[in-house]
């Protein structure tokens, strides 16, 4: 009689257990009165940077998707705000303006149907100019490293808005949702000069050394992958030492291209550290007086190859 007390109050706990997960799995919400909301997937980020040396051809464009409970069907106009940004060393963000301003308003109609998915969607394209424009600035005013933010803000037919400062982690940065409402378009100096270039050498001293005339070879610049605009060069006295017994060896020296401006940088296998001045240039030859530590110089004159010009803006 004992066990089978026991057994019962045991088949009694179990069933009272199911039932109450039961209740905790399918609880008595009325979903079908939840409120639904929407935003804007990016489906292609067709361009987002503006070249620094061509602000007249560049651009922010993108392709969205208006994702809602009527297949975009909700969105009224889409909001295409702006506003500059620049870090300036040791005091930090300047704004320009202070809040953003709009720049364009995209249209219900604007949005079409795609032979993709059923969600509308809209492909637009904001040249550099208006939004440099929007923004009360010049394009003489731009630098590298400067950042547009670009922001939208979603209205739909209920009056509602949705945008960067009310959207979740999730929906901003998942890659199924992919719509951040915010897109920053950075301002980027391309760089292109690797390659072998012939050069002539003249006017050099040196406390160790002297080399009369001029001197003639090649020189290869190198890109370094890890530093974007960076080049080590093969040799950073262009051939000198070479003029009394010495090689280059371990020498370790670049050039730098930032945003046209040309450094160079670096030491030689004396620890010697390198510099220089561009004296000129055009299409056919930079013209660079390097220096080191040593007081060793020399000007030197790099000829472009066939078909590559120097770029222009290069100082």
């Amino acid at each position: 009689m004992k066990m089978i007390k026991y057994s019962f109050g045991l088949l009694m706990g179990a069933l009272i257990f199911l039932s109450s997960c039961r209740d905790f799995v399918e609880p008595n919400i009325p979903y079908t009165d939840f409120d639904t909301a929407a935003y804007l997937r990016t489906i292609s980020r067709t361009s987002t940077t503006f070249n620094f040396f061509n602000l007249a051809n560049s651009k922010f464009a993108l392709t969205l998707e208006a994702v809602d409970a009527e297949d975009g069907n909700t969105v009224e106009t889409v909001e295409i705000r702006v506003r500059h940004r620049r870090l300036i060393p040791g005091v930090g963000l300047e704004y320009t303006p202070a809040n953003d301003v709009l720049v364009r308003t995209l249209q219900k109609s604007d949005f079409a149907p795609n032979s993709e998915s059923r969600f509308l969607r809209v492909s637009f394209e904001i040249p550099a100019s208006e939004a440099i424009s929007a923004v009360g600035l010049t394009p003489a005013q731009i630098e590298g490293a400067d950042v547009f933010e670009f922001r939208l803000v979603l209205n739909d037919k209920f009056g509602r808005r949705f945008s960067s400062d009310n959207v979740t982690t999730n929906v901003a940065g998942a890659p199924f949702y992919a719509s951040p409402f915010q897109y920053n378009v950075s301002v980027i100096c391309p760089s292109d000069l690797a390659g072998t270039y012939n050069f002539t050498q003249s006017n050099m001293q040196s406390i160790y050394g002297s080399c009369p005339g001029t001197i003639s070879g090649t020189t290869t610049f190198t890109a370094i992958a890890s530093t974007p605009g960076a080049y080590r060069i093969t040799d950073g006295t262009f051939g000198f030492w070479n003029c009394y017994g010495d090689s280059w060896g371990s020498g370790n020296v670049r050039i730098n291209d930032a945003c046209g401006k040309l450094t160079m940088s670096g030491s030689d296998k004396y620890s010697a550290s390198y510099s220089m001045t561009v004296v000129s240039v055009n299409a056919q030859d930079l013209v660079i007086q390097w220096l080191n530590s040593d007081g060793e110089t020399g000007l030197v004159t790099i000829k472009s190859n066939s078909g590559k010009p120097w770029p222009a803006g290069l100082r």
